[in-house]
């Protein structure tokens, strides 16, 4: 067992030990809740530059299944109270502290979680380092910023994901660090899924003639990406088009609206939701830092608001065809409450979903 250190920006010092990768890491400290879904958690896109601490204090117990993965991980750095060292489940094939170290992720354990949440809820989100020793310098940690967050994580060629079954519709998806479940809860749904780089144009979007466009999740500061927001902006009113998260809030910036930076975001598999329209409560699957300002937008209506603290959940834009949510309902691995809008999706493109057929 080796010492390791997680160093705030703000200067306190946490001591731990050391476990996956040698203990080097810097990037912007967040946390996640639930009991379940640390694979997942560790394979998102969306936690690009990020150093993620999970709340609940034992990580690992029924090991790692890559079966449940849903991309190439781009975390910079793993922060939990206790992890399993043996973990029991008939799916698993190896250890967590296997896989980090395998990836090239640093870890580290025994630090008060709770406390460190806490922290982050009080002050926001912060800057930290994993490392072997105190730094004496704390410049370099306050100074980190994630940028290219989309170009690292969005695929850099195409590729089609098959319909199961007959094919109702086709589904050009824009990857901006698509979790690999969206694409396979279209095809569930009997949707040819094309999914391609965040470079592609909308003339060339269009000229694959898809039934609707699928704007994906993502990482970073959605008013970073100025070209796929010029792209969207093309593309709606011609084509209907379901945006998830960072596609959700790149929607509405395409559309006339702003994102905030909230002071420690969403992350989790158990965030409730409500929807305004009938006042029903989901819990849904999050992982963001930026919401969509509503009250500022001329176009479209907020659909859904977050029970916790009132943010944007979800928007409808009927003129255009168009409607988007910042919250998971592909499912995987949270709650099932909103896979409904994938059927909503395939109905507005003019295809029928297996319940209906």
């Amino acid at each position: 067992m080796k010492k390791a250190y997680l160093a705030l920006e703000n200067g306190q010092i946490f001591e731990g030990l050391s476990f996956g990768a040698p203990p080097k890491a810097l990037g912007e400290l967040v946390f996640t809740t639930g009991m379940g879904g640390y694979i997942e958690t560790l394979t998102d896109p969306s936690y690009c530059g990020q150093i993620v601490l999970q709340t609940f204090p034992l990580i690992g117990n029924y090991g790692i299944i890559e079966a449940d993965f849903e991309g190439e991980p781009h975390i910079r750095g793993y922060v939990v109270r206790e992890y399993c060292t043996h973990p029991s489940n008939f799916r698993c094939e190896y250890d967590i502290d296997t896989y980090l170290k395998k990836k090239g992720i640093p870890g580290i354990y025994g630090v008060d979680t709770r406390q460190i949440t806490r922290i982050i809820r009080e002050n926001g989100v912060m800057n930290a380092a994993i490392c072997d020793e105190i730094p004496e310098d704390f410049s370099a940690i306050s100074a980190y910023r994630i940028k290219n967050a989309v170009a690292r994580t969005s695929s850099s060629h195409s590729f089609t994901v098959s319909a199961q079954g007959t094919r109702l519709a086709r589904v050009v998806m824009l990857d901006y660090g698509a979790k690999g479940n969206i694409a396979c809860a279209l095809a569930m749904r009997g949707c040819e899924v094309i999914v391609v780089p965040h470079t592609t144009s909308a003339q060339d979007v269009l000229a694959l003639e898809p039934d609707g466009v699928m704007l994906s999740n993502g990482p970073g500061d959605p008013a970073d990406n100025v070209y796929e927001i010029a792209q969207i902006e093309k593309l709606l009113g011609h084509i209907p088009v379901f945006g998830i998260c960072l596609g959700h809030q790149l929607m509405a910036l395409a559309t006339g609206g702003r994102t905030i930076k909230l002071r420690y975001g969403h992350r989790g598999v158990n965030q409730p939701v409500r929807e305004l329209a009938t006042g029903r409560t989901y819990i849904t699957t999050q992982n963001h830092g930026y919401a969509v300002v509503p009250d500022e937008m001329t176009e479209g209506k907020e659909s859904f608001i977050n029970a916790n603290d009132g943010t944007c959940e979800g928007m409808e834009y009927p003129s255009l065809q168009a409607f988007s949510v910042q919250f998971h309902p592909e499912v995987h691995p949270g709650p099932a409450d909103c896979a409904f809008l994938f059927d909503r999706f395939v109905r507005m493109m003019g295809g029928k979903t297996d319940a209906e057929r």
